[in-house]
């Protein structure tokens, strides 16, 4: 079992930059595949990044890639996910995820085992 906890998001103006958090609980973090998804208001939930257990192998959308970086700390049960350049169409309920085994790049939902609550993030032209 893994409960997972983000924090950082807030309010940004086109053009900046915000970090999010995403604290997981359990003593087999490291064995976690760990995912970002984003569902903006009337949209579904699409894939942002992932990273391997070992944070070896990341993976990016399109539209974040160059401008996002994910990033774990298994010491520290946390991932990270660093967003720069961020854009209006960025604006949406960030949510962590957690996903043991399978292939890789996990890039859908319903591969991931655990979610968080979400934080919100609101980008402003």
């Amino acid at each position: 079992q893994v409960q997972l906890v983000e924090s950082g998001g807030g309010l940004v103006q086109a053009g900046g930059s915000l970090r999010l958090s995403c604290a997981a609980s359990g003593r087999t973090f490291s064995s976690y595949a760990m995912g970002w998804f984003r569902q903006a208001p009337g949209k579904e939930r699409e894939f942002v990044a992932a990273i391997s257990w070992s944070g070896g192998s990341t993976y990016y959308a399109d539209s974040v890639k160059g401008r996002f970086t994910i990033s774990r700390d298994n010491a520290k049960n946390t991932v990270l996910l660093q967003m720069s350049r961020l854009k209006p169409e960025d604006t949406a309920v960030y949510y962590c995820a957690a996903r043991l085994g399978g292939s890789w790049p996990p890039k859908a939902s319903y591969e991931y085992d655990y979610w968080g609550q979400g934080t919100q993030v609101t980008v402003s032209s």
